[in-house]
């Protein structure tokens, strides 16, 4: 990353440079010319500077004062001078203009590129304040993701903190597949207004049928609709904001302790909340029951949590539950003891 920093730094100071060379050269030319026409032809100040400037720009001009042989050749290789001295000054400049436009281009170019070729990330369409929690959260999760942004401002902010991003309506067919709809595993829609996060989630379920959809909304109307149009969860940031404001009043230490859970800061003390699929487990392990996986033995980590393969949810599940297909655990525990734990169940996984 800092190479290419050094290399576009490199590039513009090399544009500046010569930039600077060309405002020298066409100084120095009018400096040489100025006193040329002086010291030959005994010009004034005033009348010697226009005789070069005329005679550099080639705009033609009338000769203030009649030249002799040695004021003519003067004038001729000033014209000369100044034809190759302007040329050069229209080539720095445009080429710097046309390979600045270049640089957009292809900087543009490459990062849709790198968006085409991603897999397994996530789509945030809206980058507005729910939209930017998302974002926060996804990159506390190391998760790759992309956002979809048609607002200038939201750009700008995305821009500034180098934050992959498509510029584009995210209710468009088209834009949702430049961000990789068919290859993401999950597309969260922020957007402001319930009618556009519906048109978003139906046209990301037609596109990708496995794909996890979360939408916001801001009518309990449609929460209905847009689990029908295929979204798994819809989140009311006023009702839950409403709803944890109520319960900081109510049961203030659940609540601190249940943001102890869900809040992964990079820190030994805090406490993970892991998730196990059927699929993570080695051969050996699979369908055979919670007693014999041996989590919290081997680990210190516990099992609080199943979700069966028809989706229903237990809470502290008996050791006799078998892990089949299709199910889940949910396992906390301190990160050495995730850690711990990913060891055990799939180490092939574990770097």
């Amino acid at each position: 990353m800092k190479a290419k920093k050094k290399k576009v730094y490199s590039g513009l100071k090399d544009y500046i440079n010569n930039i600077r060379i060309a405002i020298l050269l066409i100084t120095l030319i009018i400096i040489i010319g100025t006193i040329g026409y002086i010291v030959l032809e005994n010009y004034p100040f005033i009348d010697a500077l226009f005789m070069t400037v005329t005679s550099i720009s080639t705009v033609g001009f009338e000769i203030v004062h009649p030249l002799d042989t040695i004021g003519k050749l003067f004038t001729i290789l000033l014209i000369m001078a100044g034809l190759g001295v302007f040329a050069y000054s229209i080539s720095v400049i445009s080429t710097s203009i046309i390979e600045g436009e270049f640089r957009y281009h292809f900087k543009d170019y490459r990062k849709k590129l790198e968006i085409k070729k991603m897999k397994n990330h996530i789509i945030v369409c809206g980058f507005g304040r729910n939209g930017r929690q998302a974002v926060s959260e996804l990159i506390a999760h190391k998760q790759h993701f992309v956002i979809i942004e048609q607002d200038k401002e939201n750009i700008k902010s995305a821009e500034s903190e180098s934050l992959p991003f498509i510029e584009g309506d995210a209710t468009q067919e088209d834009v949702l597949i430049n961000a990789g709809i068919k290859t993401a595993k999950a597309i969260i829609s922020t957007l402001p207004h319930d009618a556009n996060n519906l048109f978003v989630t139906f046209t990301a379920r037609s596109l990708n049928p496995e794909i996890r959809i979360v939408s916001r909304a801001s009518q309990e109307s449609t929460e209905k609709k847009l689990k029908v149009a295929g979204a798994n969860n819809v989140v009311m940031p006023e009702r839950v904001g409403g709803n944890h404001m109520a319960t900081l009043v109510i049961r203030p230490d659940v609540v601190e302790f249940m943001q102890l859970l869900t809040v992964q800061v990079e820190n030994d003390s805090l406490t993970n909340l892991e998730e196990i699929m059927y699929n993570d487990l080695p051969e050996e392990l699979k369908n055979k029951t919670l007693n014999d996986l041996e989590i919290r033995k081997k680990s210190g980590a516990n099992i609080i949590g199943f979700k069966t393969a028809e989706g229903e949810f237990i809470i502290n599940p008996s050791p006799d539950t078998v892990m089949l297909a299709g199910s889940k655990l949910f396992v906390l525990g301190t990160p050495q003891q995730i850690n711990k734990m990913k060891e055990l169940i799939h180490p092939r996984h574990h770097h």
